[in-house]
């Protein structure tokens, strides 16, 4: 379902507003709702959906999430991390609650059975798989 985001066509009084030397049915005004990507359940490993954008251009959402890929910055590698919880996230203070994961949420995660945090540096409500950085 799309969101319109410019103003209305009728004044307060019920009048016409007549638009001057502009389009009034840009498409780039329209958008969707946030793709709220939430921590996987116990027996799931993750849904994700493809959504179709303007042009050629398509965008995988994903709804579910119980792996991230985690980089360490000292060693240089990059290996798959199941996700445990979401500690922090300056997006807004209820999605810790909620247990939502968006870009810059600081997430524990399970390294070669050891709990660590990482920062989460992609926008998995966009790009699919979360992939983040470890925290010293």
């Amino acid at each position: 379902m799309t969101q319109w985001h410019e103003r209305t066509e009728r004044k307060i009084s019920g009048g016409i507003r007549y638009a001057k030397n502009r389009c009034t049915k840009k498409k780039a005004w329209m958008g969707r709702d946030f793709t709220a990507t939430k921590l996987a359940e116990e027996n799931d490993e993750g849904k994700s959906t493809i959504t179709k954008g303007r042009g050629h251009s398509q965008k995988t959402k994903q709804k579910t999430a119980k792996f991230a890929n985690v980089t360490d910055k000292k060693s240089g590698k990059t290996s798959k991390a199941e996700i445990l919880e979401v500690i922090e996230n300056e997006a807004d203070r209820h999605f810790v609650r909620r247990n939502i994961v968006t870009r810059g949420a600081v997430i524990a995660i399970e390294v070669d059975g050891k709990q660590k945090k990482a920062r989460v540096m992609s926008r998995p409500g966009q790009s699919g798989l979360p992939e983040a950085i470890l925290i010293e």
